[in-house]
């Protein structure tokens, strides 16, 4: 069995803790609660009959008053920024934060544009970003409500990470 350790990053409140429970539980839970330092959760998948577990560690967002601790990184396979497309502020924190990711670690960075069962604020092609996308490796829009593209997500980063 394969492990890689996966962290999950971006601003407060943009879902990353939903994702975790969606694809580990397959629950959504409408109650927020903020997350505190680190959570990590395990998951394993099967990928052409290869196991792959996923160790999740889902960070504390980061805000005004939190800034991103990159050792968080350390023995990442690789990171899913998760982005709120109802708020385009947290696509702009969530570029600063691939922007200090990037400085400590070079593995995968993969993109969720979070929360596609609601109305979007921003589209790449509306705000001129269009070149933002080519600092990820994956993109995927995603709903941790109604669980749209998660299990897609990770089953296509394992493939990901088998290849290297």
């Amino acid at each position: 069995m394969y492990q890689h350790k996966i962290c999950l990053l971006g601003a407060s409140s943009v879902g990353k803790t939903s994702l975790v429970k969606q694809f580990v539980e397959g629950i959504f839970n409408e109650k927020y609660l903020t997350t505190i330092g680190v959570k990590i959760d395990k998951k394993v998948v099967s990928i052409d009959d290869v196991k792959v577990q996923f160790l999740l560690w889902d960070i504390e967002g980061n805000d005004r008053y939190n800034v991103f601790q990159e050792r968080y990184l350390r023995g990442a396979s690789a990171f899913i920024l998760v982005v709120d497309q109802t708020r385009i502020s947290s696509l702009m924190q969530g570029l600063n934060i691939h922007a200090l990711a990037r400085k400590s670690s070079n593995c995968p960075a993969i993109l969720a544009i979070n929360k596609q069962d609601l109305q979007p604020e921003w589209r790449w092609e509306d705000k001129g970003l269009e070149d933002y996308k080519d600092l990820f490796d994956l993109q995927f829009y995603t709903s941790a409500k109604t669980g749209e593209n998660v299990e897609n997500m990770f089953s296509t980063l394992a493939r990901l990470l088998l290849k290297d």
